[in-house]
């Protein structure tokens, strides 16, 4: 994922995302609800699709 507004915008926080993605990427995660998504997946997840909200039945 390309982060270069966040990297301009929030060094600090940028800085801790890397070090979080090397960890994930050097460790074995053994908690199934903590499993890594894929980058297709985080890319959607960050996408206009995360702008809507909906709560309760259709209709």
């Amino acid at each position: 994922m390309d982060f270069s507004y966040l990297r301009e915008y929030d060094r600090e926080i940028m800085e801790a995302m890397e070090k979080e993605i090397k960890r994930q990427e050097e460790h074995i995660e053994l908690i199934a609800s903590e499993n890594f998504v894929s980058i297709p997946v985080m890319e959607a997840m960050g996408s206009h699709l995360t702008n809507k909200y909906a709560e309760g039945y259709p209709g």
